[in-house]
Parts: C-alpha cells; sequence; structure tokens
C-alpha cells in the first residue's frame, strides 16, 4: 500500500487567494484636534479649524465623497425658526474722566427698511431656513442703544458722555438731540459643503439738532462685511452684524465732532 502524499498547500495558502473584505473605520476627531485649545482670538481658532479640514478632507477626500453619495453624512436642514440677535455688544470703555458738560439725547432711529419683519436668513445645504432679528423686534431702539452705550464708553475724544436715550420729543433740557433713519441693517449665510459664507450690510442716516444755535448736522454712513466659516452658528453672524454696526457708528463719530456745546461735520 502506498504512502498518501501531503498537498503541498496549506489552509493558510489558500486563504492568501481570497480577498480581504472591505473594511470602512470611522475617522473620529477629538476635540483637541479642532482646536478647542482656544488661539488668542476666535477667528484665529476658526483658521486653524479650517486648516484641520482641509488636511482631512485632502487625505479622505474619497471616503467623504462615498459617505455624502450614500447620504451617510447628513446635515440639519432649516426649520423656518427664528434666532433673536443680542445688540449691540459691549466695547471697551475709556478710562474715567469727567464727562463733559454736554447733554445728548439720542431717540430711536426709523426703520425705512422695505423688509421690516427680520434683518435676513441662512439657507440650509439640506434645504430649508433660518431667520434672524434682533431681540426685541424694534431695530430702531437697536440702533440708538448702540449709540448711547458708544458715546457714554467712549465718544467724540475718546471721552465720556452724558447721553440718554428718549422717545421723540420728550425732553426738552438737553443740548444735542440725535435722531437718524435705518435705510439697510442686513444679516444673511448661505451654507455650502464644509464652509458656510456670511454677509452683513448697514446703512444709515444720522441727524443732530443743535440747541444752542439752532442748526441741524446730517451725516450717512454705510458699510458692509463678509466671513467664510467652517463650523457655523447663529453666534457667528450675531457677531459679524455687531462688528458691522460697531463700525458705522465708530465711522459717524469719526465724521464729527462737539465744539462749545455744538455737534458739527468734523470735516
Amino acid at each position: 500500500m502506498g504512502e498518501r502524499q501531503e498537498s503541498s498547500g496549506t489552509a493558510e495558502d489558500v486563504s492568501s487567494l481570497v480577498p480581504s473584505p472591505l473594511v470602512f473605520r470611522p475617522v473620529f476627531v477629538s476635540d483637541l484636534q479642532v482646536g478647542y485649545t482656544w488661539a488668542a482670538s476666535p477667528k484665529e481658532a476658526s483658521k486653524r479649524r479650517e486648516g484641520l479640514v482641509r488636511q482631512i478632507t485632502g487625505r479622505h477626500g474619497l471616503i467623504v465623497a462615498v459617505l455624502l453619495s450614500a447620504g451617510l453624512i447628513t446635515g440639519c436642514g432649516g426649520t423656518g425658526r427664528t434666532f433673536y440677535m443680542e445688540l449691540p455688544q459691549k466695547g471697551l470703555a475709556a478710562q474715567y474722566v469727567e464727562p463733559e458738560p454736554v447733554k445728548i439725547v439720542v431717540e430711536p432711529f426709523d426703520d425705512r427698511r422695505l423688509e421690516k419683519t427680520r434683518l435676513g436668513m441662512r439657507t440650509h445645504l439640506w434645504g430649508g431656513v433660518t431667520y434672524f432679528q434682533v431681540a426685541g423686534e424694534r431695530p430702531g431702539h437697536v440702533v440708538a442703544q448702540a449709540l448711547v452705550e458708544r458715546l457714554k464708553n467712549r465718544g467724540w475724544r475718546d471721552r465720556a458722555w452724558d447721553v440718554r436715550m428718549a422717545a421723540p420729543g420728550s425732553t426738552t433740557d438737553s443740548d444735542i438731540v440725535i435722531s437718524g433713519q435705518i435705510l439697510d441693517l442686513s444679516a444673511n449665510a448661505k451654507s455650502r459643503v464644509f464652509s458656510t459664507v456670511l454677509s452683513t450690510s448697514l446703512k444709515l442716516v444720522f441727524t443732530a439738532r443743535n440747541a444752542g444755535d439752532q442748526t441741524t448736522t446730517t451725516r450717512s454712513v454705510e458699510g458692509a462685511q463678509h466671513d467664510t466659516v467652517v463650523w457655523f452658528t447663529d453666534k457667528d453672524l450675531q457677531e459679524l452684524t455687531a462688528t458691522t454696526l460697531q463700525d458705522g457708528i465708530e465711522r459717524y463719530i469719526g465724521d464729527t465732532t462737539i465744539e462749545q456745546g455744538v455737534l458739527r461735520p468734523g470735516r
């Protein structure tokens, strides 16, 4: 009886010929990787996060594209809710000095915008919108209060001024009464893949009535700002809107001056 010959192949050799199943492993990014060990400013942190996303999408771009096409990566669509912005945001106060002996009253601004029900909206990548409006739904009061806070903290010549907000025609002892019109105050955001584009715009008309010599000074200011973020929150647009408003007020203060209790054009 002949000896049985063993096959030279082994189970290990055969299995090596069978391709391994494709395995997808989720990639987790920790808070520390994203940059929540915050930089010196929110803008710096945002730039770091954007740089990280570029690295991730560069290395795993194909996987992300497959997941997107399969519908495995989803974003929240807009539900039509309204986010109410807290404006103004407090600025830096000047070193305390005795306020100038000039009484200033700021009246609520007249809202002349065509669209008065909101500041704007965010259009979501996956459909739907989120609306934006100022807290209290009275933009004229918000703009006037922002001007009051700015002048109380650091007004003309970087000094604090005796200023308050009052209803039109309710005071008779003021030296200067500032009123105005809102021609544009808008805030919008548009979501795209991996980013959201933010835009704000502003156009105001300031009118100052001087009790001393019965003169009137009118100035208009306008401006716009844009930004792009990777991880969007409603407060990103709130901050940009506040900055746009504050820049407009800064421009008005820079374009005017007060001499002998009378507000005049600075140039």
